[in-house]
């Protein structure tokens, strides 16, 4: 996060996104996310970590650094079943190993088989492209999108759902793109702050504002939409 933009954060404190990303720093620190080591990494463990934990997407991708096959052209001409036997921690295994393969293809048709010319294409596009793919929804999308390919794209989850609409902040009915949308427009757009808030976001409802048993009295967040 540079520092000029910590600066204009901290004259807009009437804005209450940037004062919960600014309690949420605070209280947390920075979060460096995403793992990965490579565009690619990042881009199967999106898909990977569907429906699971990221213990078992670090695992699945072990496998298949340990067998060197964590490259697109490997990935591309990997049988479906030897696929889908590599990634078997992630869970639905043969499931995600479709999703890949889809995912792989559309960038052969689309792309010519190349992440830079995919990154490189417009948001717009790029985002059409990847939700055409069968398995791939908007979360998985805009995750590739932000941090694989460095778009200012807002994710959504379901534990930013959760923490906003119980602070009040965000309509409980709001969908994904209704509650990305007001993030965009109360956010500067910027690729590391959208990075940066969407772990802090995961962080505090894992400790403080789980799905069941939420320890409320405790939460950084606490009353932080009365101020």
């Amino acid at each position: 996060m540079s520092g000029g933009l910590k600066v204009q954060m901290k004259q807009e404190k009437s804005n209450p996104f940037l004062r919960v990303y600014d309690t949420l720093y605070a209280h947390f620190g920075p979060q460096n996310w995403w793992p990965g080591e490579t565009p690619l990494e990042v881009m199967v463990g999106a898909v990977l970590t569907q429906n699971t934990n990221w213990v078992n997407v670090e695992k699945a991708i072990g496998n298949l650094k340990d067998g060197g096959q964590l490259s697109f052209s490997v990935l591309q001409g990997m049988p479906l079943g030897s696929l889908a036997e590599q990634i078997r921690p992630s869970g639905y295994y043969n499931i995600k190993a479709g999703r890949l393969k889809n995912l792989l293809q559309m960038i052969v048709e689309e792309y010519e088989g190349e992440l830079e010319f995919l990154f490189a294409d417009s948001l717009q596009s790029s985002r059409e492209n990847l939700l055409k793919v069968k398995g791939i929804g908007p979360e998985t999308a805009d995750s590739i999108l932000l941090y694989a390919a460095g778009k200012p794209i807002f994710v959504i989850d379901t534990y930013t759902h959760r923490v906003f609409s119980r602070h009040q902040l965000v309509e409980e009915e709001n969908d994904y793109y209704t509650l990305q949308q007001e993030f965009m427009d109360s956010l500067p757009e910027d690729v590391s702050l959208f990075n940066e808030y969407h772990a802090l976001i995961v962080a505090v409802a894992k400790e403080f504002c789980k799905k069941t048993n939420p320890r409320c009295s405790e939460c950084p967040l606490q009353r932080v939409e009365e101020k």
